[in-house]
């Protein structure tokens, strides 16, 4: 039991390592090209902090472990909205902005709805991961757009220092390529890590007797969801409430749109019943309880994330209680 144990947490050691490189590469690229600061918390570094989940469900789906790629889907949506932004809003109040309840929140709240509906016959097939893939492409086209429409620029309030890159203090071409080795070396290690904790928690699961499903809901999803964390508790502590808030916001549709969208292409993902009809409809509510946090006094207070805390406990409970 201690070489599985082992393979878990150097495959999430190597996954948070990776995915430091990736959203640091990520958004310096991002940040050369001039895209605004709102746009790259809530599209480059919300795709950058999911890269764990994609690899692990894209590993896991090709591996025969349907139940392990959409519990890590399923579970690090919930763990991000009810533990990570419960929590942030514990230690530091999130402001929100008005783009966050009239665009970003109704989005992710229609993806999730969708994904629920595409998943009722048990399966998510290639025709409809092209489906999911497309309204993400849309979704990032529309919101770059949408900045440059604005002409929000970053010279002014925020800058290039409210962002870790991977540029090293060095400008133009020379951070440019520093960015381009970052992603490389960061892909090349989530995939590293991805290997390492699928084959950890397949073999934890069955020297558990539990499903593949609850690895993924639980040991996988907060495990995969640790750069998320990270990046909105730093943002939060930097006065980056529209980082912090994007973040999350941002890596929940890109796990329900991207990842899944891109394991299903690759791979036609069978969805377990207990996944649609228990923990898919916690996802479905913890993301309606958001909108109300979000909309009243446009801010999420300390009260009420813990209130997400306290939902994502009971949660764990249930589903713990079930096994």
């Amino acid at each position: 039991m201690l070489i599985p144990w082992l393979l878990v947490v150097a495959g999430l050691t190597l996954l948070v390592l990776g995915g430091e490189g990736l959203v640091r590469g990520a958004t310096g690229m991002a940040l050369f090209a001039r895209i605004s600061p709102a746009v790259v918390g809530l599209t480059v570094v919300a795709a950058g902090t999911s890269a764990p989940e994609l690899v692990v469900s894209l590993q896991a789906a090709m591996n025969g472990n349907a139940g392990l790629a959409m519990g890590n889907v399923v579970g690090s949506n919930l763990f991000n909205i009810a533990a990570i932004l419960g929590l942030t809003a514990l230690v530091l109040p999130l402001r929100i902005q008005g783009s966050t309840i009239r665009l970003e929140w109704p989005v992710m709240m229609l993806a999730s709805i969708e994904l629920h509906l595409l998943a009722r016959d048990g399966t998510i097939d290639r025709l409809e991961g092209a489906f999911l893939l497309s309204a993400l492409v849309a979704f990032t086209g529309y919101a770059v757009w949408a900045s440059h429409q604005a002409a929000v620029h970053l010279d002014g309030a925020d800058s290039d220092d409210d962002f870790p890159t991977a540029s090293f203090g060095a400008t133009g071409r020379r951070a440019l390529v520093y960015n381009l080795l970052a992603v490389a070396a960061g892909v090349g290690v989530l995939a590293a890590g991805s290997t390492l904790l699928v084959r950890g928690a397949v073999e934890l699961a069955a020297g558990f007797g539990v499903s593949d499903t609850v690895i993924g809901l639980t040991i996988v999803a907060a495990g995969t969801s640790t750069p998320e964390l990270v990046t909105s508790l730093v943002a939060a502590r930097r006065g980056q409430d529209d980082v912090a808030v994007g973040n999350i916001i941002g890596s929940n549709l890109f796990n329900v749109l991207g990842i899944v969208g891109a394991t299903s292409l690759v791979h036609p993902l069978a969805v377990p019943t207990e996944l649609l009809t228990r923990d898919d409809l916690w996802m479905l509510g913890v993301s309606a309880l958001l909108f109300p946090m979000l909309w009243t006094g446009m801010r999420v207070t300390r009260a009420e994330g813990a209130v997400l805390l306290a939902v994502f406990a009971a949660y764990m409970m249930t589903l713990l209680g079930s096994v």
